[in-house]
């Protein structure tokens, strides 16, 4: 047993105890019923061996015929015997939900009152529906199973022993073993299901994450990384699902050992019994005991208890135990998030970046900063081009906007520029180098690309500013958050070494921080793909206004006119061909862009 298993048990048993001490009334009840499904089993066996030995063998059919008449109402009476095993087992079941619900309740509304943990408890509806009912089905199932065997096993092993002693020695022996090497796979079995259960969570959470910060992820060269440790989680998966499977062979082995070598085992001794004076009909009750009680009995003994004991002991750690932080209120963090970085340095030192950017000066000073020639891209062999035969050219330091309607290749261009899209045929250049192909390392260097869909990790406030620059000092920072109008937010959270917690932060709020974010970074190159969207027309002006100011080069995928007319150029994409001017030239020169001044919301 796994210390997580032991401690949950210890947590578990006391309010086991008290639950079942007040219903000793229908436990007693559930017995009673149970007692006659034993009866039921004796009768079914010995009636076969009766009809046989006394009846048909004996040459007096009616006596045959009478006792087969006794075993066909003992099989009959089953149906009432597990009506009254059902409704006792209400008496149980039922009054667990309840109590259980109203667990899952009050530790909710303790959580939200005045003086509680605070928060939304986002698992409150999963415990009071999902898992609420698998603890009542776990529970009312191992009721069942382990009460039908222990009270079938008794009334078929008394069968036996009735009609001859030297049956259980028969069959005894291969039905202990099996059910013992059972028993000895409970424990690692449900160790193996842990652990292959955790894998596949951590496997899942990290793809989730993943997904949900590509962008960011491949714009800040972090990808290989996260793919590492993907390619890690995977192989950690398949190694639990194979010790799963392992275990799951033994435990196949041991049901075979206990459902089918009784059988055998009767079927190669009936010489040996015969000879010690067992009769023909004991044999028959025998296999009758066999086949139509204990086997089925212990077969659905095996293959419930590891599985149904296992949800049930983990659903009721989860609502009686101490309450300890969710899986829901975790924001996963994806694996590009690095070790704390101290943002209390007083002198700002070089970078890795900007020393990997100081590399390219000469050809940020010598070549454009952005250069797409004759770039087509299709998704698609035979695919309409998104982008078809596209010039462009960004001056260093230059403030360019993209705009057009949705869909027309604002996003593609700007992965294009970042490197993350190769394009189907033409050349993209970054400070007069190619971008594709090149390592992760060099293009984060040059550039940092903003999604629509800012990404912010759990953390403190300083270490997500200066994630891109980590050298970056307090002065350094508070100026940027002055710049941007970050202050409250950043004073509501507890200053620059408070905490975020990325699900409490709206999405206008999680892009001001990944602005900012954008703004320190040494890299020369920033493209925002709509990274203001969230923003309200105030706040947009002013970051745009924070980032012009920034040194380097600007390219901004326009969400409102405004961001073109700030802008020193504008290129307008409508699909058949793209104009590149001022504000005052595209309005003479594109109808797309006359068009959009006077329908876009500015």
């Amino acid at each position: 047993m796994t210390s997580a298993e032991a401690g949950a048990l210890r947590r578990l048993a006391p309010p086991a105890r008290r639950f079942l001490a007040h219903r000793k009334g229908v436990l007693v009840r559930l017995a009673l019923w149970s007692l006659a499904e034993s009866g039921q089993a004796f009768l079914v066996g010995h009636a076969v061996a009766r009809s046989v030995d006394e009846g048909f063998l004996a040459g007096d059919p009616r006596r045959g015929l009478l006792w087969l008449g006794v075993a066909l109402v003992a099989v009959l009476s089953g149906a009432r015997v597990v009506r009254g095993v059902f409704a006792q087992l209400a008496g149980v079941t039922e009054p667990l939900r309840d109590g259980l619900v109203r667990r899952a309740v009050d530790r909710s509304m303790a959580r939200a009152a005045p003086g509680g943990p605070g928060g939304t408890d986002r698992a409150a509806v999963s415990r009071l529906t999902n898992q609420v009912e698998i603890a009542r089905d776990s529970f009312a199932g191992l009721v069942l199973t382990l009460r039908s065997f222990v009270f079938t096993a008794a009334g078929a092993l008394l069968g036996l022993l009735s009609l001859h002693p030297a049956l259980l020695v028969v069959v005894l022996p291969p039905l202990a073993a099996g059910l013992a090497l059972f028993l000895v796979t409970l424990r690692p079995m449900a160790a193996a299901q842990r652990r292959a259960l955790a894998a596949d969570e951590a496997l899942g959470d990290h793809a989730a994450s993943a997904r949900a910060a590509l962008r960011d992820l491949a714009a800040c060269g972090t990808g290989p990384g996260v793919e590492r440790r993907g390619a890690d989680l995977v192989a950690d998966a398949a190694a639990a699902a194979r010790t799963l499977a392992g275990w799951a062979a033994v435990r196949t082995a041991a049901l075979g050992v206990a459902g089918h070598l009784p059988v055998l085992a009767l079927l190669i001794a009936v010489e040996w019994l015969r000879g010690h004076g067992v009769s023909v009909g004991a044999l028959l009750g025998a296999f009758t005991y066999l086949v139509q009680s204990l086997l089925p009995a212990l077969h659905t003994l095996m293959t419930a208890l590891g599985a149904a004991g296992s949800r049930l002991l983990v659903v009721l750690d989860r609502i009686l135990g101490p309450e300890t932080e969710t899986e829901t209120d975790r924001v996963p963090v994806p694996d590009r998030v690095p070790e704390p970085v101290s943002v209390l340095k007083s002198q700002p030192g070089p970078s890795t970046a900007s020393a990997s950017a100081a590399a390219f000066a000469v050809d940020m000073a010598a070549a454009p900063a952005v250069e797409l020639r004759a770039v087509t891209l299709s998704y698609g062999a035979r695919a309409e081009p998104v982008l078809d035969a596209l010039d462009l050219c960004v001056a260093p330091g230059e403030h360019l906007a993209v705009v057009g309607p949705s869909g027309i290749g604002k996003s593609t261009l700007t992965r294009l520029v970042a490197g993350t899209l190769a394009p189907s045929s033409g050349e993209v250049r970054v400070a007069g180098r190619p971008v594709t192909g090149r390592p992760a390392a060099e293009l984060a260097a040059l550039r940092v690309l903003v999604p629509q869909d800012a990404y912010v990790f759990s953390g403190t406030v300083g270490d997500n500013l200066a994630y891109l620059s980590t050298d970056a000092c307090r002065a350094e920072l508070d100026a940027a958050v002055g710049a941007f109008g970050l202050g409250p937010l950043v004073e509501r959270l507890g200053g620059l070494d408070g905490t975020v917690r990325p699900a409490e932060l709206s999405p206008g709020e999680r892009q001001l921080v990944a602005l900012v974010r954008a703004y320190l970074s040494p890299a020369p190159l920033l493209l925002l793909d709509e990274a203001t969207c969230h923003l309200d027309p105030a706040s947009e002006a002013r970051a745009e206004e924070a980032l012009a100011g920034r040194a380097g080069t600007l390219v901004v995928v326009a969400h409102r006119l405004s961001s073109a007319v700030r802008a020193d150029r504008t290129l307008v994409l409508d699909g058949v061909r793209a104009r590149c001017g001022t504000h005052a030239e595209l309005l003479d020169r594109s109808p797309l862009y006359r068009d959009l001044t006077g329908h876009w919301n500015s």
